[in-house]
């Protein structure tokens, strides 16, 4: 009795032993994204500089001491407001100056003028010689240039008292003051900047070799090393046609909206997406998969692994890789539309492994 009761428990144990040799292993579960085709497109970023779109050095138009200053640096200015102001002594006394030569000018035409007229009539009845006629007509023809040369002289009297008062050009900040009161300035020395309120643009030098890429429709991604969370966009407004420094075009991105924390003089990175050209010249549709999906054997061949959502198994299979871009690989062979990749631990799979998808929402690459 005993000894049946042994052989049972072994006949036990053999049959639990085979049990746990014959169970399955656990179904993996795996990272995966969705993949999708799209054009093949490059990526260049390039470092900027912000600017403001309206900025100019401001100057007098007529030499003068500097009498008032209005504003100081900072200063939020309208257009139209006065900034600055010279002494206007010597431009009011030009100004009356000319105003009396107007007078005079014009008394004398007045007498020119009757004199001509009374010549005319004479000579109408044959009273007086010709050559008296014409002198007459001379000196009335002469008479009306005089006056017309001192409203001209008014007119620039009259222009320099006006400029000898420097008005904002349009609403903005002033963010130079380069004068004094009591200071001597010259016509065209820069006594003021002025930055517009109309938003900023980013100044970008474009290497040759993109520089025909690029056109106004493109909406582009500008960002700010400082401000890392701030992501505005933008469009070319202008693209130099004359190369500069190091073979490089000088283009002009406009920032599509406003945020208060630019300044002018703030580093700015443009992102230009352009069609481009794999390293193989391949420059036909591709697909985008992230850098931590691709694997390579030992003959550093690229290989990703496929989903099949029939048999959920994993199949290994070659690619052929392109460009490089923000940690993404560019495919150009070996993937279609809406396949389904394992994203992580790619070391840690093999060919014909039964998976699971984690429940992640689909992420797709293009």
């Amino acid at each position: 009795m005993r000894l049946f009761y042994v052989v049972a428990c072994i006949i036990t144990l053999v049959g639990c032993s085979k049990e746990i040799e014959h169970s399955e292993p656990p179904i993996r579960p795996i990272a995966w994204t969705a993949v999708k085709t799209s054009n093949f497109e490059q990526v260049r970023t390039l470092s900027g500089i912000v600017a403001p779109v309206e900025n100019a050095s401001l100057s007098f138009e007529v030499n003068g001491k500097v009498e008032k200053v209005f504003v100081k640096l900072g200063d939020t200015v309208s257009k139209g407001q006065p900034l600055a102001k010279l002494n206007q002594l010597t431009f009011q006394l030009s100004f009356e100056s000319a105003s009396a030569q107007v007078k005079q000018a014009e008394a004398a035409l007045q007498e020119a003028q009757n004199e001509y007229e009374r010549y005319k009539t004479l000579s109408e009845q044959g009273l007086v010689s010709k050559s008296g006629f014409d002198n007459s007509k001379s000196a009335f023809e002469s008479a009306k240039s005089a006056v017309d040369v001192a409203n001209a002289q008014l007119n620039i009297a009259r222009k320099n008292v006006q400029d000898s008062e420097l008005l904002a050009p349009y609403d903005g900040v002033i963010t130079k003051r380069l004068i004094e009161p009591s200071q001597q300035v010259a016509a065209g020395q820069s006594v003021f900047e002025i930055e517009g309120q109309h938003g900023f643009e980013v100044r970008v030098m474009v290497p040759e070799s993109i520089i025909h890429d690029l056109n106004s429709d493109m909406t582009l991604k500008v960002t700010y090393p400082v401000m890392p969370q701030l992501e505005m966009k933008g469009h070319i407004s202008e693209k130099g046609t004359r190369a500069e420094s190091a073979n490089a075009f000088p283009v002009t991105v406009i920032l599509d909206e406003e945020n208060s924390v630019l300044r002018a003089g703030m580093t700015a990175e443009v992102e230009f997406v352009y069609q481009g050209m794999g390293r193989t010249g391949y420059t036909g549709p591709s697909i985008r998969i992230p850098v931590s999906s691709l694997g390579a054997d030992v003959k550093q061949k690229a290989y990703v692994f496929v989903f099949n959502p029939e048999t959920q198994l994993l199949e290994k299979r070659f690619v052929q890789t392109e460009n490089v871009i923000n940690n993404e690989v560019i495919i150009s062979k070996g993937l279609n539309d809406k396949e389904i990749i394992a994203t992580a631990g790619i070391a840690f799979l093999r060919d014909g492994q039964k998976v699971s998808l984690l429940d992640n929402a689909v992420q797709r690459f293009n």
